[in-house]
């Protein structure tokens, strides 16, 4: 396993939709495999395959609490099929905008479908923060951030703090 480098905002494939994943092949085991390294070092609890600048719908996650097991969760072009009318509000992170955080207001409750790395198909209702775990990284996956369910006004400081801290962290004599 590798570790890999995430993708910041406000890079392009950010905001590109994903295309499906084909057949389940070494290189996207090896690829699921590193993105959840790369997110347990982060430390996240969701990572999807454009923030290591890979074009594919594919997710990972693991919500457990940090004393429990690890439970990880491979999404092989996962597809939300149903969506509560009740909505939660929960304060969500992304390791693309670092030590950036909103709320931000989803479906409560929501059944996805999704396949796994053996080509075997699934679906499972999910709820808390499993539930807006699940949407925040699909959202990814379709060009969607977090910050694009707040206002314009925050959506616009917050895309200009980044790209002057990116611009920071590439000039001449510093590291990035």
């Amino acid at each position: 396993m590798a570790l890999l480098d995430i993708v910041l905002v406000p890079d392009t494939r950010l905001k590109t939709k994903c295309e499906p994943v084909g057949e389940i092949t070494p290189a996207i085991r090896k690829l699921a495999e590193d993105m959840l390294e790369t997110m347990y070092d982060a430390p996240g609890i969701g990572l999807a395959a454009p923030q290591v600048g890979i074009l594919k719908r594919l997710i990972v996650l693991d919500v457990a609490d940090e004393d429990a097991p690890r439970k990880p969760l491979v999404m092989v072009n996962p597809e939300i099929t149903w969506a509560s009318e009740e909505t939660r509000t929960y304060q969500e992170g992304c390791l693309s905008i670092p030590e950036i955080y909103g709320d931000v207001t989803r479906p409560e409750k929501i059944k996805v479908r999704y396949g796994d790395l053996d080509g075997g198909a699934h679906e499972i209702e999910a709820d808390g923060l499993l539930a807006t775990c699940i949407q925040h990284e699909i959202d990814h996956i379709e060009g969607v951030l977090f910050i694009d369910h707040m206002s314009s006004l925050k959506r616009s400081m917050i895309l200009r703090k980044m790209t002057k801290l990116k611009r920071e962290t590439t000039r001449p004599g510093k590291s990035a």
